[in-house]
């Protein structure tokens, strides 16, 4: 019998294996000049993951990557930082300057009053007065405004005021406000109310990518008010909802200089969402901002005119992003990490950090650093619950003092010993840390520190010690899966 003939091989694809290997050695090529040419720190996950694609899919990988895969639009800079405010920055902590100044980041400024709300009622009748009470300008940017109780209120307000000749700007994103109704869209414009999507599913890729979010929250009101913190403008962040209690969560007023700062922010944000980014950040850069607060020039909201004043309220606004070339809030947490002498003190709803804050933190314990983390014992989010699972043993056996709150915590706050406060959007996780648009504000009066110190330990009083325990084998594989795309959580 004639022997079988041999089975031939095909290869899958239209090129020979040389000329593919060539096409996937030319798109890591090009992954390594992108990232390294722009200086681009990205999470090992995402790293990992765009390495992967292009190497198993590189027809599809690298048309991603080049279209999606930048996570900055501004390249770190040459030329000298901003020179700080010395009066201004008095209080400061000098490596808290430094590092801020180093990252180009505006100088601290002194303001009239800086009044945080001890609940979401007390944060939402700020918010409505302060709207209410605008005379010539409402810049307002939030993640989520939806079409429930407290989305269908500041829509109210906002009309009303656009009405009586105020200029109403609304900046949402496009993923987080998803849910609110075309009807109250359209009912805003009528009224005369500008309001613009950041970055919308479908948009030209060259404005912006996908996977940016601006997770950004702040409302300016006639250029003198600021109000920020944590809290998007949806019911579940303010009001019990049925037997559903409001989430634990932090706002603030600043009556001050801070205000000009945030509408800065607002403004590069505003002309990004219109495809101006560079333009708007040149022009932004071209200006020094304002260093002190002229108190006499502004008139005060009536709803705020009783409120009582703290004398030089110092505060500095610290936003991250990719509008920044330096992962700021990241950069200045890893520096209170190593310079902390006494206490670090963190509150956060989801906790998924990258390798070298989680190991600043640990060697922050072992060095004698009391740390205390509060998170809520189960988030709204449960893969961010089983992806922190693993920097929590860790933190633990550094000698670390973590508690899981009964309530859905998504208050975001770190106090460094007596010297430094932050407080506002950013989550101590991947995406917020090195994705989001984000904005935190750092307080360095004592007031503000202690206040949120006193708040932390009544987070701390009403919660449980987390027990720490070896996971079985198959609970690790999990949670390593979990945590290897924990920056997209």
């Amino acid at each position: 019998m004639a022997p079988y003939p041999a089975a031939s091989v095909h290869w899958p694809f239209p090129l020979t294996a040389l000329e593919h290997g060539s096409f996937v050695f030319a798109g890591l090529l090009i992954y390594v000049l992108v990232t390294r040419a722009a200086q681009q720190h990205r999470h090992p996950s995402a790293a990992i993951a765009w390495v992967m694609i292009i190497g198993l899919f590189p027809y599809i990988g690298i048309p991603l990557f080049l279209l999606f895969g930048s996570r900055k639009f501004v390249r770190p800079g040459h030329k000298p930082p901003i020179s700080a405010s010395i009066n201004a920055s008095e209080e400061a902590p000098v490596w808290a300057m430094e590092s801020l100044n180093a990252m180009d980041i505006p100088p601290p400024t002194h303001n009239s009053s800086i009044v945080f709300h001890k609940d979401g009622i007390e944060s939402r009748e700020a918010l409505v007065s302060l709207i209410e009470g605008a005379q010539r300008s409402i810049d307002l940017c939030t993640f989520i405004l939806r079409a429930d109780v407290i989305g269908a209120a500041v829509v109210d307000s906002l009309i009303g005021r656009a009405r009586q000749g105020v200029r109403v700007r609304v900046l949402l994103d496009a993923i987080g406000s998803m849910q609110i109704s075309r009807r109250q869209i359209a009912s805003l414009r009528q009224a005369g109310v500008v309001v613009r999507w950041f970055m919308p599913v479908l948009h030209n890729p060259l404005r912006g990518r996908l996977n940016l979010r601006n997770h950004r929250k702040l409302l300016v009101i006639d250029d003198a008010y600021l109000w920020s913190g944590g809290r998007n403008l949806a019911a579940e962040y303010f009001i019990d909802i049925g037997e559903f209690p409001a989430w634990v969560d932090l706002s603030f007023v600043v009556h001050g200089a801070l205000a000009m700062q945030a509408k800065m922010v607002f403004d590069l944000d505003w002309h990004a969402a219109s495809g101006k980014r560079r333009e708007a950040h040149r022009k932004a850069l071209s200006h020094e901002p304002p260093d002190v607060f002229f108190a006499q020039s502004h008139q005060s909201p009536g709803a705020l005119e009783s409120t009582e004043l703290t004398n030089s309220a110092c505060a500095q606004l610290v936003p991250s992003g990719p509008d920044h070339a330096d992962d700021t809030v990241y950069a200045l947490l890893l520096a209170a990490a190593y310079h902390a002498r006494h206490r670090i003190m963190a509150v956060t709803p989801y906790f998924v950090p990258d390798e070298a804050l989680l190991a600043a933190w640990c060697m922050a314990c072992r060095r004698g650093v009391q740390l205390t983390l509060v998170l809520p014992k189960r988030s709204n989010h449960r893969l961010a619950d089983l992806a922190r699972e693993r920097a929590l043993r860790a933190l633990v056996d550094a000698g670390a003092q973590v508690y899981l709150s009964p309530a859905m915590i998504h208050a975001k706050a770190v106090v460094i010993d007596g010297e430094l406060a932050l407080c506002g959007s950013v989550n101590l996780d991947g995406r917020s840390l090195f994705l989001n648009f984000e904005l935190m504000t750092a307080f360095y009066s004592p007031t503000q520190i202690e206040w949120l110190a006193t708040w932390t330990e009544q987070q701390v009083l009403r919660s449980s010690a987390y027990q720490a325990s070896p996971p079985s084998w198959g609970r690790d594989v999990v949670e390593g899966v979990v945590r290897a795309v924990g920056f997209q959580l």
